[in-house]
């Protein structure tokens, strides 16, 4: 949820995180579950990271220690949602089950219209399997539902190859679309367009 901006900025704030609770419970599941964060990261106006204030960061961790306290891993807790909501017509994406389990927590992307990019991002690292980057931890979400997440370079390159239209904007219209048209050339895996379309747009010579 912290991986936007510059990575020379984020990844030092996440690496602050992790050795906070490494010093204090070894495991980053037992310094939220066993409030440890609360001493880590005292509750104040004063900005974290960008946008993000301490207090922001407490709703934050208040609310992924309710969901290791209910559930062993995130993924179990998920997966079981998931399941629920799959009895429901229409099925609810799985961005919007994360979402929705994150009401007091403004660090997590919600709304059925917007791109949310950084949680199809987390869902790409979380669901493809056989990739070299990507985790493929969560074997019970098919890969063929996942939406490409839509950061600003591969929205450049969709719209320069005439995947999207030049006034396409953002949005989860937006990135339904081009992974529809990604399964045309992936199947069963769209998100992995994903690398080619960001490599071409961070590549000098692109």
């Amino acid at each position: 949820m912290l991986a936007f901006g510059s990575r020379t900025q984020f990844i030092p704030k996440i690496r602050q995180i992790l050795e906070e609770a490494d010093k204090a419970s070894g495991r980053i599941s037992a310094w939220l579950k066993t409030g440890a964060y609360k001493k880590d990261f005292p509750k104040g106006s004063k900005k974290f990271y960008r946008f993000y204030s301490y207090d922001e960061m407490q709703f934050f961790f208040d609310e992924m220690a309710a969901i290791l306290t209910a559930s062993k891993t995130m993924g179990e807790y998920f997966k079981t949602r998931w399941k629920e909501a799959s009895t429901k017509q229409p099925v609810p994406h799985l961005s919007d089950i994360i979402g929705q389990s994150f009401p007091k927590s403004r660090i997590v992307p919600k709304g059925r219209s917007s791109a949310n990019k950084r949680i199809h991002m987390f869902l790409r690292w979380m669901v493809r399997q056989n990739s070299p980057v990507d985790l493929g931890l969560w074997k019970w979400y098919p890969q063929a539902d996942l939406l490409i997440p839509l950061d600003v370079h591969v929205m450049q390159e969709a719209q320069k190859l005439g995947l999207l239209p030049l006034n396409a904007t953002a949005s989860r219209k937006t990135a339904i679309t081009l992974t529809k048209k990604m399964d045309e050339i992936f199947p069963d895996d769209p998100a992995r367009a994903d690398f080619a379309l960001f490599g071409l747009g961070v590549a000098p010579n692109s």
